[in-house]
């Protein structure tokens, strides 16, 4: 295969894409293009621009980009949507990054007529394979390059070496060996590696960087009232706001009450376990905020039916499927169940629970005339759960009757 002319890179500015930024160069000949893109991982980006243009990137070859609002809106919510937990607990925060950032590659790849995109995913994670779907679900033709995959630096001493044989900046605290791995975005913080490879050893507190533990929460509960439209979150005690303005205030809420922490052992797509720590804080009273909005304004069946595709939904995305048929076939109908999900849930903050503790909606289900314990004034004829419980009884009474023969 013939050498790519021009590489999009997905550069964070930090020492690995920095060492991939010149090797690209060095091993392919070819011109670099960065983009770093804001996702709400809380760090000033600039830095990236200039470590960029240090190391030889053209001006207007360097793309940074606030994606926060697309982010939460064309990504997260819908997620949020479908109540869309992986194993069961984690809220899949990596995951939906990953094809928005893999979209833009694309996309800025077109647009300058590159021919190859990049990115500094190791060959034994799933970010490579989100990536490398999502390009090639968006541009078929697009070659990616996935050093890792492909070099020699295959020690953190190599790295450095190459580093500074190349003149690339380090920082003092990157000589050393990292106690553990972070990505971050306006969604989660996931903390992997090092410190925290033995699943049998609790985290350390100084892994958490979003949430105070619950222990050291304040000892008086908060409310907070969310209200949604068609599934989506849009006002947080009466103020409408963006989504990236809600889930940036959810954050800060649950970050002080020590909500969202997990510790999870999960199963990789590649075929091994992991253990990372991950913190939600906004998302996981989002979560349950849904949920509770949901409980008075979903059907019966149509809330069983979401509760049963789900596990399939969140699998989808975190193998990387985002982009996929199935995923959108699974996405039509989710928004489909959403059409009445209005309203707004009061939830209580404390010590590392988001609890619903109120719902209300124009759009309800709930009929206190029929549940009451008082009289019902006729809405409700008990005599008639006579014949239903007979007639979903038969077949169990004809299975007993074989049984007693």
């Amino acid at each position: 295969m013939s050498s790519p002319k021009k590489v999009v890179l997905a550069y964070s500015g930090g020492l690995d894409t920095s060492i991939i930024l010149k090797w690209l160069e060095t091993e392919y000949g070819c011109e670099v293009v960065t983009f770093t893109a804001d996702l709400g991982q809380g760090e000033e980006l600039e830095p990236a621009r200039k470590k960029a243009e240090l190391l030889g990137v053209k001006p207007e070859n360097i793309y940074i980009e606030d994606l926060r609002e697309e982010f939460v809106r064309d990504f997260v919510f819908p997620m949020f949507r479908a109540n869309a937990l992986y194993e069961g607990q984690y809220l899949l925060g990596t995951s939906i990054a990953r094809p928005l950032i893999a979209k833009r590659l694309v996309e800025i790849a077109e647009a300058t007529g590159a021919d190859a995109v990049a990115h500094g995913a190791t060959g034994k994670g799933n970010d490579q394979v989100r990536f490398e779907l999502a390009a090639y679900a968006l541009n078929p033709g697009i070659r990616v390059i996935a050093p890792w995959r492909e070099w020699s630096l295959t020690s953190r001493t190599k790295l450095l070496a190459f580093a500074e044989e190349n003149q690339i900046p380090i920082a003092k605290d990157k000589r050393g060996e990292a106690p553990f791995s972070v990505d971050a975005n306006l969604l989660h913080t996931s903390s992997e590696g090092k410190v925290l490879e033995d699943p049998s050893e609790e985290a350390p507190e100084y892994v958490y960087q979003r949430t105070v533990s619950p222990e050291s929460a304040p000892n008086t509960p908060e409310y907070v009232e969310i209200g949604f439209e068609r599934g989506d979150a849009v006002s947080i005690d009466g103020e409408k706001l963006s989504p990236a303005e809600l889930l940036t205030r959810l954050n800060v809420l649950g970050g002080r009450h020590g909500i969202g922490r997990i510790d999870l052992v999960e199963g990789r797509f590649v075929g091994m376990k992991s253990r990372g720590v991950y913190e939600t804080p906004g998302g996981t009273i989002l979560l349950a905020a849904h949920r509770g909005i949901e409980s008075i304004t979903l059907d019966r069946g149509a809330a069983h039916l979401k509760d049963e595709l789900m596990p399939r939904y969140a699998e989808l995305i975190y193998n990387g499927f985002w982009f996929s048929p199935e995923r959108e076939m699974l996405q039509a109908l989710i928004d489909t169940s959403q059409e009445h999900v209005e309203g707004t849930t009061r939830l209580k903050l404390y010590k590392g629970m988001a609890s619903v503790v109120g719902r209300s909606s124009p759009k309800s289900l709930y009929s206190e005339q029929h549940v009451t314990f008082e009289d019902d004034a006729g809405a409700y004829d008990q005599k008639d759960a006579a014949g239903f419980i007979k007639i979903n009884a038969l077949r169990l009474r004809l299975l007993g009757m074989r049984a007693r023969r």
